[in-house]
């Protein structure tokens, strides 16, 4: 039971330094602002771009970047007085999420081959 609870607790704590990240992409608003990034011909958007592409007000756009922006997911770029947001390539922070999913995966095959104990015992 110890190696259990120990691994939950190492999830909870990756989790818990994730939650931003999550929490960004956890809305359907930034997700379509997400898509909208990643599917744009060139890198980079200015927010009139992508008020058009996905039919928000602009300042629900720029309140929404922000949270992406602030979550690590989105930068930005100026060209003059013009902003250009795109995706971060940010591997740190890609990294630490695929490293959650994989400890998730390999928690979740060890308990399901009976390596932890079942909790309903």
């Amino acid at each position: 039971m110890d190696e259990c609870r120990v691994q939950r607790q190492s999830l909870a704590e990756e989790f818990r330094a994730l939650q931003s990240s999550f929490v960004a992409l956890g809305d359907e608003t930034r997700q379509q602002i997400f898509i909208a990034l990643l599917e744009h011909e060139t890198a980079g958007m200015r927010v009139p771009e992508i008020t058009r592409r996905t039919h928000l007000s602009r300042p629900a756009v720029s309140h929404h970047l922000r949270i992406l922006k602030d979550a690590g997911l989105v930068s930005v770029h100026r060209q003059g007085t013009m902003n250009y947001y795109y995706v971060d390539a940010n591997l740190g922070k890609w990294g630490e999420i695929k490293a959650l999913v994989d400890h998730v995966c390999r928690v979740a095959e060890a308990a399901s081959q009976g390596a932890y104990p079942n909790l309903e015992e």
